[in-house]
Formats: structure tokens, C-alpha cells, sequence
């Protein structure tokens, strides 16, 4: 901390920074703009490419702990079965244009699958997940994972020296082998083999950008009705009850509209990746109850590519309803020409970490995909396609007012 204070007055970083202005081309207020009831950016947005871009190259002008890993500081509970998500350390960075992006950083090698005896609830947090989840986020059409990239961070001169959290200054250290890492402040953290670690500087993260502010775009966080039990040994009703959705369905706001429909794509959605910690999901306020459900926090996909989670597919397979472009877009999908393996490798490509998932990770994914098919299949041999598959390709107009606007 000493050396880190005589390093700051040395530069002069300890006088107060002239206020910048804000530039309407920046790509962070580009991406906040592009909002619409249909998903976080339009298709093909030239913003999405300049944001991934800008997040991969400005320079960090500052850096600190997430909201997550404050509210933990001198909290956590070790009795807790589920450690809370300080395990799993995660930094806000802050960029130029009043830019702001969650790093997470690498914990895990891209050849590495989570162990078999590990609960959902304790697995790793990857950082290539992330990015991974993005792309197939876009490919899906669904559009509701924020723009997120692979970064090499330089620890030392992109975190230590520009943070001002005297927390975070504290528990950076240089290890055996010569290496500066650090690790979250937090009572059952406190250690160093939980640390992150450069190689000697340099470490492997992913940046995602962040969402408009609450003030400015207020959303809600609903739990997920099929929501796992995070104890050892519990079952929540959805486990045991066949007929579960029955009992969802007279509960507002799954009764009527989109809502579960668009829960039953984010359950495609998980399955595709592996994610069994939806616990819970977001929604902007503004687009009321049939807006799109946010994908958020998607680190603990891609963990096993050797097996495939069924259960996370629980409420196509007991609701048995399924949106008409969903399932084009997956039958498109399919076919030999448009391989969803061959489309996400092309698309993770593009990442400046490539390769991001190896080989049977992405071979995965199109054997997931024909278990959703035979899913669907199965669906419409018992209740029939008119039943099953909903038509939402006819989209109503939409009001100018109803996208997001945010005063500069």
C-alpha cells in the first residue's frame, strides 16, 4: 500500500481529474440507446462490434471490487452450505466515455472439466463461458447476453495502479514464482491458493458490458420458477412433480403472454451451455411483463462437455410449449450446411482469446441440440404442433416510446 501511494503522488494522480464530457458516439451510449423491447442490441449492430472492440483495447482508468464483493466485506458466513459470489472474484473496470465492464477473471483452463462430484452450487466461475455464452447468445437470435470479450489484462499496471479501493491495493502479492496475483477480501478468501494469478502480469479475463444504470433503466430480478435446490440433499417441487408446470401456469405472470415462453427459451439456452445456477432472472421494467428475460451471469456453463443436463430442460419437456422462431431457428441449426458447432466456431474466431472452447465442447452442443429436437418432438406427437408451438412471428408494431431512452 505504501509503495502504491508514493507511486500515485509521483504521477500526480492524487489531484482531482478535470470532468470529461461525454461523447454521443461513444459505444457504451450507443449500446445503452440500441435497448428495444426485442433484445439488448438490434441484429447485425455495427455497435456491438465497435463496443467488443473498444472493451478489448481503451486503457483502464480505474478499477474496483463489484457491489457483490463489497457487500460481503467482514460478512461472509462459512457455515453457509453456498458460498456467496465473493468466492468467485470479479472486478468492475471503468474505461474512457464513462465505459464500465465486469472482468472475471481465468480459473480454469480451457481443457479442464468440472469434476464429477462437484455441486453446481461450488463449481468454477470460467471466464471463456462468458464469452462463449455471448456468441451463442447472438446465433440463437436471442440477443439478451450483454456484448462480452476476451482480454489480456495487465494486473499490475490495469488494476493495482489505477484502483483507489485501499481493500483491493491490499491483497495483491507477488507469489513463489514470481507472479503478481490477487484474491478477494472476504473472511473464507483470505488465503492465497485462492488467489488469481498473472503470468507475470499478464492474465486471461472476460469483459462484459454493463447494462444501463438502475436510475436510468430500472430492472427486475424474479427467481426462476424452476429454480434448483442449493442444499446437498434437497428437491424443490419441479424435481418430483411431473405436472409442475400445471401449477405455474395459474400463477401470475405465467397465466398469460410471453413470460413463459421466454422461459422456456432460457432453459434452451442453459441446457445448450450446461448452466444449472439460474436461480434467478432480470427484466427492464419498461417493456412490461412480455419483455425479454436478461442472460446474465453465464460463467458456470461449459463445465462438462462429457455430459448433458436434462433436467435443465424441465420446462420445455413439462410445459411442453415452445416459440415457433425458437424452433426455426434450432431446426435451421440442425441442418449439415449451418451446423451449430461449425457457426460457433467460426463466430468465437472473433474473440482475441480464440480458441475458446475446445473441441468437444463445441461437439456438444449439436448433440444438445437434437436432444431439444427429440424434446419437442416428443411434445407434439402427445398434444400437437398447434398446441405446442406458439406463433410469434407476427411482431406488432412498435411504438417509438418503447425504447429505451436515456438522458445524456
Amino acid at each position: 500500500s505504501r509503495r502504491h501511494k508514493l507511486y500515485r503522488e509521483e504521477l500526480n494522480l492524487t489531484s482531482p481529474a478535470a470532468p470529461l464530457p461525454l461523447r454521443p458516439e461513444a459505444s457504451w451510449l450507443q449500446f445503452h440507446l440500441g435497448i428495444s423491447r426485442d433484445g439488448l442490441y438490434p441484429r447485425s449492430s455495427p455497435v456491438v462490434n465497435r463496443l467488443l472492440r473498444d472493451m478489448q483495447e481503451f486503457p483502464t482508468v480505474s478499477a474496483d471490487y463489484s457491489q457483490d464483493e463489497k457487500a460481503l466485506l467482514g460478512a461472509c458466513d462459512c457455515s453457509q452450505i453456498v458460498k456467496p459470489s465473493g468466492v468467485h472474484l470479479k472486478l468492475v473496470l471503468r474505461f474512457q466515455d464513462f465505459g464500465k465492464a465486469m472482468f472475471k477473471p481465468m480459473r480454469q483452463k480451457r481443457e479442464e472439466e468440472t469434476p464429477e462430484d462437484f455441486f453446481y452450487f461450488v463449481d468454477f466461475q470460467r471466464h471463456n463461458a462468458e464469452i462463449a455464452a455471448f456468441h451463442l447468445d447472438r446465433i440463437l437470435d436471442f440477443r439478451r447476453v450483454p456484448p462480452t470479450v476476451g482480454r489480456l489484462i495487465n494486473v499490475t499496471k490495469e488494476i493495482l495502479e489505477v484502483t483507489k479501493n485501499e481493500v483491493l491495493q491490499s491483497v495483491f502479492f507477488v507469489s513463489p514464482a514470481s507472479n503478481i496475483c490477487f484474491f478477494a477480501k472476504c473472511p473464507y478468501m483470505c488465503k492465497t491458493e485462492y488467489a488469481v494469478c498473472g503470468n507475470p502480469h499478464l492474465l486471461e479475463g472476460s469483459l462484459s458490458a454493463f447494462l444501463p444504470s438502475l436510475n436510468l433503466a430500472p430492472r427486475l430480478s424474479i427467481p426462476n420458477p424452476w429454480i434448483r435446490s442449493y442444499s446437498f440433499d434437497g428437491k424443490e417441487e419441479w424435481e418430483v412433480n411431473p405436472l409442475y408446470c400445471n401449477t405455474v401456469r395459474e400463477i401470475y405472470p405465467y397465466s398469460n403472454g410471453n413470460r413463459l415462453l421466454n422461459i422456456v427459451d432460457m432453459a434452451i439456452f442453459d441446457f445448450l451451455i450446461g448452466n444449472m445456477d439460474r436461480h434467478h432472472y432480470e427484466m427492464f421494467t419498461k417493456f412490461g411483463d412480455d419483455g425479454f428475460l436478461l442472460h446474465l451471469d453465464n460463467a458456470r456453463g461449459f463445465g462438462r462437455h462429457s455430459h448433458d443436463e436434462t433436467s435443465i430442460l424441465a420446462p420445455l419437456s413439462q410445459c411442453c410449449i415452445i416459440k415457433r422462431t425458437t424452433l426455426l431457428r434450432l431446426q435451421l441449426l440442425a441442418q449439415p450446411e449451418y451446423r451449430l458447432s461449425d457457426v460457433m466456431r467460426e463466430s468465437l474466431l472473433q474473440d482475441p482469446l480464440a480458441p475458446i472452447l475446445t473441441e468437444p465442447h463445441l461437439l456438444a452442443l449439436d448433440r444438445r441440440l437434437q436432444l431439444i429436437l427429440k424434446a419437442v418432438s416428443k411434445c407434439i406427437d402427445t398434444y400437437g404442433e398447434a398446441t405446442v408451438v406458439a406463433n410469434d412471428t407476427a411482431q406488432p408494431q412498435v411504438p417509438v416510446s418503447d425504447r429505451v431512452k436515456l438522458d445524456t
